[in-house]
Order: C-alpha cells, then sequence, then structure tokens
C-alpha cells in the first residue's frame, strides 16, 4: 500500500505547563505561553545550542545514535502514532532527524561543511523549535522501535534529551510538571497528603475485614526487612484499589515483614518524561527512604516506568550504589534475586512467580473462573527489564482460562498503552484512540473479559479505551488476580 502523506492531519501539542508548577519546580523562564507564541527568551537559540551541547557531552549514547543511523527505515512503521497519523514526523527515523539536523548544522563536521546535503537544518528558528514540541510529545517512549532497529537506536533516549533541551528554553507540557511537582513537593504524583494515604489504607483494612481478612497494613515502620514501594493510584484509583488489596493480602499469608513508607510513596517517575535531573531527583527518594527506615530491600509493585528508571538508568544516573540495602533475598523461599544485586530492588511479579514456583502459595484458581483472562505486555517491564515470562506464569497458576495475545503486537513487539511519555492526557485522547487500535483489535480476538496488566498507566489508560470500543472487558491487575485466588488463613 501507498502512503499518502500529502495531508498528515492534526498536529497534536500537549497543554503548556502552568506558570505555578514552573516557578515551584524552579523551571527555567517560568512564563505563560500558548503554542502560537512560545515567549522564548531573547537569547534563546544561544540557550537551546548550549543546552544541546551539554546533552551530547554527558549522555554519549544520543551522540552514538545521531551517527549510527542509516535510515534504512526497519523503523519507520513500528510507532504506533505514525501508523495512526500517518504523519511522517512521527516515524521514529523522522523524529530523530530533527534533533539530527540541529545536531548536523551545529555539532558535525559534514553537516558544518555541506548543510542541508549532509541532513543539516537550514536555520534554528521557532519553526524548529514547533517541530521538537510537537513530536518530541507525540513519543510515549515505549521503544518498539528499537526492537526492529538493526542498530539498537534507542528513539526514546532522544526523546528525553530532546524534552532536556526544550526545558532550558522554559518549554514543557502541563500534565507531565503537575505531576512532577506533586510527586517532589506532597509526596507522589497524586498529590496525595500523608494523612490521606494513612487513612486511606485504614479503610483498605476495614474492607479486608469484612471479607474475612484480619489484615494490618504498616507504614513507616522502622527495621522492617523490605520497603515495599507502589504507584500511588494503588491507594486510591479503580482499578488500581483492587491490585493494592491483592498485595495486602499476599503479604498477610506469607506474615512478610515489610512496610510502606508516607515519604516513598509512589513508584511511578514523571521525571523520565521531562529531564534526566527529576528522573534522578524522584527516584533518589525511594533509596533515601530505605536507607531512613533501615530496610534491607526494596519490593517493587506493579509500575511501568519505575523499572524503566531503576534498570536502565540507575548505575549512571547516581553518584553512589546504594550499598547500605543487602542483596535482595526472598524470606520465604531464600532466593537470591541475582538480577537485583545492583538496584537492591525486585519486581512483584518476580517475587511472587517464585513463591509460586516453590509451591508456597495455597492458590484457588476456580476463584477466578468468571474471567477469561489475556495479558498486556507493559512496554517499560517488557522491552526494558525484560519481564515477559513471570506474570504469564503467575496468571496461569491463579487462574484456570487464561488466552495469550497475538505476539505481533505483544511481548517484546508490544504497541503499549499509548498514554505513557506523559501523553496520559485528555488533550491527545483522540490520537490515542487511533495509536491503540491494534492493540484493541489484538484483546477482541482473544475472546477475553478480563485484561491483565502490571503498570498503573495501563490501568489508568484502558478503561476508558474499552468505554470507547464498546467492549465488556474488565481492566485489572495481576495481583488483584492473585488476591482473589489465594486462601486465607
Amino acid at each position: 500500500m501507498r502512503l499518502d502523506f500529502s495531508n498528515p492531519g492534526k498536529k497534536w501539542k500537549l497543554y503548556a505547563s502552568l506558570l505555578s508548577d514552573q516557578k515551584e519546580l524552579g523551571l527555567p523562564f517560568p512564563r505563560e505561553w500558548t503554542h502560537e507564541n512560545f515567549k522564548l527568551p531573547p537569547n534563546w537559540r544561544e540557550i537551546f545550542l548550549k543546552n544541546m551541547e551539554s546533552v551530547l557531552k554527558k549522555y554519549r549514547s544520543v551522540r552514538l545514535f545521531m551517527d549510527l543511523c542509516v535510515h534504512c527505515g526497519a523503523c519507520a512503521d513500528k510507532c504506533p502514532f505514525f501508523l495512526a497519523t500517518r504523519d511522517p514526523h512521527n516515524m521514529p527515523v523522522a523524529r530523530q532527524d530533527l534533533f539530527r539536523s540541529v545536531y548536523k548544522k551545529f555539532f558535525d563536521a559534514s553537516g558544518k561543511l555541506l548543510g542541508t546535503t549532509a541532513g543539516a537544518v537550514k536555520d534554528l528558528d521557532e519553526k524548529v523549535v514547533d517541530d521538537w514540541y510537537t513530536y518530541f510529545y507525540q513519543c510515549s517512549e515505549c521503544r518498539r522501535c528499537g526492537v526492529f532497529c538493526p542498530y539498537g537506536i534507542d528513539t526514546a533516549e532522544i526523546t528525553i534529551a530532546a524534552r532536556e533541551v526544550l526545558l532550558s528554553i522554559g518549554l514543557s507540557t502541563k500534565s507531565t510538571t503537575q505531576s512532577i511537582n506533586k510527586c517532589e513537593f506532597i509526596g507522589n504524583h497524586l498529590g496525595i497528603p500523608p494523612a490521606a494515604m494513612a487513612n486511606s489504607l485504614e479503610f483498605m483494612e476495614e474492607e479486608l475485614r469484612e471479607e474475612g481478612w484480619d489484615v494490618e497494613i504498616p507504614l513507616n515502620k522502622k527495621g522492617a526487612e523490605i520497603l515495599f514501594v507502589t504507584p500511588s493510584a494503588d491507594y486510591f484509583g479503580d482499578p488500581h484499589w483492587y491490585t493494592m488489596k491483592g498485595y495486602v493480602k499476599l503479604f498477610h499469608v506469607l506474615d512478610l515483614d515489610y512496610t510502606l513508607s508516607t515519604y516513598a510513596s509512589e513508584g511511578g517517575n514523571f521525571g523520565l518524561f521531562l529531564s534526566y535531573e527529576h528522573m534522578k531527583k524522584i527516584n533518589a527518594k525511594i533509596y533515601k527512604e530505605a536507607k531512613r527506615l533501615g530496610v534491607k530491600w526494596i519490593l517493587g509493585g506493579e509500575c511501568g516506568h519505575m523499572y524503566r528508571v531503576v534498570h536502565n538508568f540507575m548505575g549512571s544516573i547516581h553518584e553512589e550504589p546504594p550499598d547500605f540495602l543487602e542483596e535482595p533475598v526472598s524470606p520465604i523461599t531464600g532466593t537470591k534475586f541475582k538480577n537485583a544485586v545492583s538496584t537492591k530492588m525486585v519486581h512483584i511479579c518476580e517475587f511472587t512467580a517464585d513463591l509460586i514456583k516453590h509451591g508456597k502459595l495455597k492458590l484457588d484458581p476456580s476463584k477466578n473462573d468468571q474471567y477469561v483472562v489475556t495479558y498486556h505486555d507493559s512496554c517499560n517491564p517488557a522491552r526494558a527489564m525484560g519481564l515477559i515470562e513471570e506474570p504469564r506464569y503467575i496468571l496461569r497458576h491463579v487462574c484456570n482460562h487464561y488466552v495469550e495475545l497475538d505476539p505481533s503486537v505483544n511481548r517484546e513487539r508490544t504497541i503499549c498503552c499509548t498514554a505513557g511519555g506523559g501523553l496520559l492526557t485528555d488533550e491527545c485522547l483522540e490520537l490515542r484512540y487511533q495509536a491503540i487500535k491494534p492493540k484493541i483489535d489484538a484483546i477482541k480476538r482473544s475472546g477475553a473479559n478480563f485484561l491483565a496488566l502490571i503498570c498503573a498507566i495501563d490501568k489508568a489508560a484502558f478503561p476508558t479505551y474499552m468505554r470507547h470500543y464498546k467492549l465488556p472487558i474488565r481492566v485489572g491487575g495481576v495481583h488483584e488476580l492473585v488476591g482473589n485466588a489465594l486462601v486465607p488463613p
């Protein structure tokens, strides 16, 4: 099929950051601006290029990716946003070229010598800035394109670098900076204060007691063996709430020595969607609290971008490794989680799969017989962490009716929820409806009535998709189903 690029359609743009968030986060050049008038500082070109030079020096992978690409086109039709819009700038290679054209013009010998012939931009003007803002915020950083790239170019890292350069001249998006501001000043992306979190967990205890589970949820407990960190939506949101109840039931039957924290009350890291510095600051909160509470290691809940940050960036964004923590060892099975030796953080699905493998859980999968369950691979756990088999292993033990999705849009090649990268916002909802369509079609074909997920953004996005496409499918966490199948003591 020949694609028509003559009319790429609507240029989706995310709303500008609120002035209050810009000021409170100390972002450069705080001001009220619009897409039609960026109100850039007078010397913005100098600032732009100076920061771009800094990014290229700090993150050698970005410069390497600029020089590696041979424009083979292997990635061209792999981006769900390109498939949705047919806008050529949404091809990963073309999105990279927005960055590469400036790189060629100002930082590469061939571009300086040959100009546009070598792919350099003609001039650095506001049209270039507008394209950067438009298309680097139409990237969900899912990294699907990287699976097909023969050189392993990671477009997400280019996106992060480009957004950091945009931030240096005062351009950022409302949804991302609102979430970061709440996380850095209140404690989590939803802005739930400590007292509200404590009250919510008390309410969960009451709910569980009514269901026959006499549980207590430890909070800010010093000296516990394990710090449990999960996305803040798990304390408040639907369907996340039921995933949290599943964790609590699991820890109760294990008599696990763990604690939650009102300070490290957020597993997610929206800093990944803005700049390396904010990513580093939010990630550091978890380890700072682990040190204060004196735990041995960290167990993480069902979250996507928490694991992208921990497993892909921890080694380079922090000055010192968390050597005050111990190598994670399951207190129930004695299993050493060797993949977490450096990060000291274990994913809940690794932990639970190991329990099932060693026969440590009494499960009744018939308690989930009302469901035909399928599983959607979240992009960050699947592609950044390789966490593909463990969730499936769990589901096959807690459900009698499990079906696989089409692997051409799942597993390593998964089409993500299309709401990551800071795109979980209403102004691009129509775009996301289009981009998620191949995954929705696969879910329809599966015949499932329960979609299991291990990412908070997935759990926030997919219920809206199900309503839009009129699918009678329940969305929930893997550990919601674990909690259902557990036989109470």
